[in-house]
């Protein structure tokens, strides 16, 4: 029987508080015996209480000095934090799961790297618009070469808490470099639009990728393509149901004024799961569920190498 990772959830606010109830309301290999944060008065840390797991206000120094010390970290709360959070829970063994943009270790996509997770003990889960378009991204280029790729992803205003709206910029650059480093495009760009629309709006992405011209017009390329990222689509949904294309991709043959490249574009929903945050939150449900997904495939991968010691 494989024996449950224990870990640690630091950041007690809207997405910290979503990790924890889907881990406590789904089946997972992750025992969570801890959650902390900075703030003593945080319903999220009432609400760990409330459902039996160990909580302090007195953040990383409180959580280093537990014993046991858990395995595993989510680190859930900005990208600031992490960077200073980071050597120390390496320093005292314990890997780490990173839910902010700071990028100190690689980026990592469940559909697209998951296989990488062996070698590394901090992951970088990007950011929820890099969860929801790298796989597209990456999608398209292990059929032909992307010259190109920008995505728009757009959230409700009232998903956006502080932490997404304190780390705008590093959303940005950390969003385009993994569409470069993991999903394959030469260059990239990103944006993000933060909607006010009431009642509030789905995440919705869209992915542009620029083609060479024999994949852009109709053919054999073409249709590889298409099923390459309705694959790759599928594979998402195992680990975020609610993520969805809203149509099938729309291609547009090479144009002068595009370099001579065509280009595809591809729509995207992601609805949330409803764990702890409104279904409309499918920004910060997409990410805590590629946590989780990445979580698992860590537990899997120590219950392996226990078994073969």
């Amino acid at each position: 029987m494989q024996k449950k990772m224990t870990a640690a959830i630091v950041g007690s606010g809207n997405i910290g508080s979503d990790l924890m109830m889907k881990l406590l309301n789904n089946e997972s290999n992750i025992d969570l015996r801890y959650m902390v944060g900075v703030d003593p008065e945080s319903e999220g840390l009432k609400r760990a209480r409330e459902n039996g797991i160990e909580a302090s206000h007195e953040g990383v120094d409180w959580l280093l000095q537990q014993d046991p010390l858990p395995d595993l970290v989510f680190e859930a709360t900005s990208a600031g934090a992490h960077a200073a959070n980071a050597p120390r829970y390496r320093e005292a063994g314990i890997r780490a799961i990173d839910l902010t943009p700071a990028a100190v270790g690689p980026f990592f996509c469940p559909s697209v790297n998951l296989d990488e997770l062996e070698t590394v003990d901090n992951v970088n889960m990007i950011t929820c618009g890099g969860q929801a378009t790298t796989p597209i991204v990456a999608a398209v280029s292990r059929i032909v070469d992307v010259e190109y790729a920008e995505i728009v992803a757009s959230i409700s205003s009232k998903s956006a808490g502080p932490g997404t709206r304190a780390n705008v910029d590093e959303f940005l650059e950390t969003t385009a470099a993994a569409l470069e480093q993991l999903a394959g495009a030469k260059h990239a760009k990103a944006i993000i639009i933060l909607n006010p629309v009431e009642p509030p709006m789905m995440m919705r992405n869209t992915v542009y990728c620029a083609l060479p011209p024999e994949a852009a017009a109709p053919g054999e390329l073409q249709d590889q393509i298409a099923a390459s990222i309705k694959e790759m689509a599928a594979k998402v949904q195992q680990y975020v149901p609610g993520y969805r294309l809203t149509a099938d991709p729309q291609f547009e043959e090479a144009r002068d004024d595009w370099n001579g490249l065509g280009r595809v574009s591809v729509l995207i929903e992601v609805e949330g799961a409803g764990d702890f945050l409104p279904d409309y939150a499918g920004n910060l449900d997409i990410i805590t569920s590629a946590a989780i997904a990445t979580a698992n495939k860590y537990a899997e991968l120590v219950s392996a190498q226990k078994q073969g010691a």
